[in-house]
């Protein structure tokens, strides 16, 4: 009868529970990254059934319901818009401008952005937002 021990012991570490971890910590990064909103300007975009993603570098160019311009959350007096979108437009290919316009605006109000943009030759698109059909 052999009743002596194995003199090697071997240290290992339990990795059952690591896929537990690291599912909660991949929700937890994702419920984040949903919250986290580059454009801090409040509006009430226009209502849009369908939606389409645009992936070129972008400009944004927000228009709140109290006629401020923002671009890239910049402040902005209108008089000076054509001259900070052209300083904010000059080193890229081809410029799109992403316009987020308050739904309280008239269409006189945007139709004088988009007269600015077709100045400069930029591609102006507008931001709505998605209509949950329920």
């Amino acid at each position: 009868m052999n009743l002596r021990r194995n003199p090697r012991y071997t240290a290992e570490v339990y990795t059952g529970s690591l896929n537990d971890i690291m599912f909660f910590l991949l929700l937890f990064f994702l419920i984040l990254s949903t919250l986290a909103n580059p454009s801090v300007v409040k509006l009430l975009l226009p209502k849009n059934k369908t939606s389409q993603s645009v992936s070129k570098p972008q400009i944004s160019l927000s228009v709140t319901a109290d006629k401020t311009y923002f671009i890239n959350n910049t402040a902005v007096p209108f008089n000076q818009l054509e001259n900070q979108l052209k300083k904010a437009t000059q080193n890229i290919d081809e410029p799109l401008v992403v316009l987020r316009f308050d739904n309280a605006l008239t269409v006189q109000d945007l139709v004088d952005v988009l007269q600015i943009g077709s100045n400069l030759k930029i591609k102006m698109v507008l931001a709505t937002q998605t209509v949950n059909s329920h």
